[in-house]
């Protein structure tokens, strides 16, 4: 129905296209809904004289290390899941397409990359989670892994708007996963991150039974069902326990009052310290946002990137409710709290 609708409003809206919005692009948006017999507008506005800054590959914002040095570490223990597409693979070839993204080049060679996966879904993944789950880092890795574009509807403890919706649909726990492409819905992480690759992943379409399991599904060994990962997902939530509980946001506002604001879009790799802050921040204001993964070995996503922005950086957000996009993780956080936070 209208949610179906709305998620594929959103998959057009991620359709390469002239003319698409550069960083610091400014509007205002207007969140008109109904809340019984009261009518209440929440206006979302960018911060007056807003400038998003240019991007700096390599760099840390001043003041900012020791975030980023502790936003690293659920990477070492995570060892690096989420970083690469599944299957990915490099290789040397000869720099004929000079607009491809490479993050090498030299001697009239580039370094192509590849990986193994399985047909791309029409519509985006719809999960409802929380950043400071160890369960939903789980997920949110996977979908890292599939090159996925998935939307978010943040549901720390405290939020009462996407985390009710979640419970009504008989969401016993979080992460819960809606998927469009085949009507299916559910709880329990290992479910989740297993039909994941059953539907896109390497051997997709294969004619493996229904009970096949993880590894012949092609999961990787840190997401499988099993102790080393539940360990390390929860370690990685104990090194960095943030995104558990929700607070006062124009985005909570508006989607009591009835209209949610559209999702920023967030363009990153699940295990990327720069953008862990960003999520922080989204999740406690309960931000519903819709992630365009784009790992190593996320080919087209990447070439996209580049030809919308001329660089390729990740994070990289977009707006569309006032308009601003933007790179920089440190500006973003500072953005966020300017214009959603109360």
């Amino acid at each position: 129905g209208g949610a179906t609708a709305g998620l594929a409003a959103l998959a057009a809206s991620f359709a390469p296209a002239g003319g698409a919005p550069k960083a610091g692009r400014r509007a205002a948006a207007r969140c008109r809904a109904s809340a019984g017999a009261n009518t209440k507008t929440v206006r979302i506005t960018a911060p007056e004289g807003w400038t998003p800054p240019e991007p700096k590959k390599f760099t840390v914002a001043e003041g900012n290390l020791g975030n980023v040095i502790s936003a690293a570490v659920p990477l070492v223990l995570r060892l690096g899941t989420g970083a690469l597409v599944n299957g990915y693979a490099p290789s040397l070839v000869d720099d004929d397409e000079p607009t491809k993204y490479s993050i090498v080049r030299f001697a009239g060679k580039r370094l192509a990359e590849a990986s193994a996966l399985g047909p791309r879904p029409a519509l985006p993944i719809e999960v409802f989670e929380y950043e400071g789950s160890p369960y939903c880092r789980k997920v949110r890795e996977a979908c890292a892994c599939l090159d996925l574009d998935v939307v978010y509807r943040p549901c720390p403890s405290g939020e009462n708007y996407w985390r009710p919706m979640a419970k009504a649909e008989g969401a016993a726990t979080f992460p819960y996963m809606k998927d469009p492409n085949t009507g299916a819905s559910m709880c329990e992480s290992d479910d989740i991150v297993e039909h994941l690759f059953r539907n896109y992943g390497p051997t997709a379409g294969s004619g493996l039974s229904a009970d096949a399991d993880a590894k012949a599904l092609g999961v990787p060994f840190m997401l499988r069902r099993g102790g080393i990962t539940n360990l390390t997902c929860y370690a990685a939530a104990l090194a960095r326990p943030k995104g558990l509980k929700c607070r006062p946001s124009r985005a909570s506002e508006a989607a009591s009052a009835g209209e949610p604001i559209e999702p920023i879009v967030l363009w990153t790799y699940e295990s990327s310290p720069f953008t862990k802050a960003v999520r922080e921040a989204l999740t406690e204001m309960a931000i519903p946002h819709a992630v365009r993964y784009c790992p190593r070995g996320s080919v087209s996503k990447r070439d996209e990137l580049l030809a919308k922005t001329g660089t390729f950086q990740v994070p990289y957000l977009e707006d569309p409710n006032t308009g601003v996009a933007m790179f920089e993780s440190a500006a973003m956080v500072d953005y966020l709290e300017k214009t959603y936070s109360l």
